[in-house]
């Protein structure tokens, strides 16, 4: 009797610690499964396309977990500068960020329409893919866009365009319309006060 009781509470002991273990390497791969950098981006919410450059929306995708926003959704990274009118270059808000948030925000939203090659929001710069509209294929043009210092000012920011034309079987440089950079220097200041007017 007592052997078979012995046996019994074996038995429940093993079937017990097999489940256990079972569901704890469920949890590990559900975990590292959670901790990869592509689902990291995903559940951040990041606007930058990990396709174009991983680690671009790798460190946008962390700032927005660790801050509860990110520097696009005016999380608590740069709340500060959207308080401070003074805007302090000492401050721990602008050591997160470098350069004007107003302008480097309106500039993305600005060009959101233009496929993103590279975005530095710590230098400041954004730099385009090549785009064509759908009514002119035999054209296309890409942006440099450059944002230096913390204030709200035409002489932070500074966009060159350069264009060129297919003329089969080669891409040819046309030359830069001056005129053409100063009307998206123009929108992306615009947006820019609209959005601070916005946040106060």
């Amino acid at each position: 009797m007592i052997l078979i009781r012995l046996t019994i509470v074996f038995i429940l002991l093993f079937v017990f610690a097999c489940n256990s273990n079972k569901s704890e390497e469920e949890m590990d791969d559900l975990w590292s499964q959670a901790q990869t950098r592509q689902s990291i981006i995903d559940r951040s919410g990041t606007k930058f396309n990990s396709a174009i450059d991983m680690d671009l929306a790798m460190r946008d995708a962390e700032t927005r977990l660790q801050t509860g926003g990110g520097l696009l959704k005016g999380g608590i990274s740069i709340s500060g500068i959207l308080n401070n009118e003074q805007e302090n270059n000492t401050s721990t808000s602008a050591i997160a960020m470098s350069v004007n948030p107003f302008l480097w925000r309106a500039a993305l939203e600005t060009i959101d329409f233009m496929p993103l090659n590279s975005a530095d929001q710590i230098g400041g710069t954004i730099i385009t893919d090549w785009y064509s509209t759908e009514n002119n294929q035999q054209e296309r043009c890409k942006l440099n866009i450059f944002i230096t210092g913390l204030k709200l000012k035409t002489e932070n920011l500074k966009v060159t365009s350069f264009c060129q034309e297919f003329k089969n079987p080669l891409w040819v440089n046309t030359k830069t319309d001056e005129d053409n950079n100063i009307k998206i220097e123009n929108a992306i200041l615009n947006k820019a006060k609209k959005l601070k007017l916005q946040s106060s």
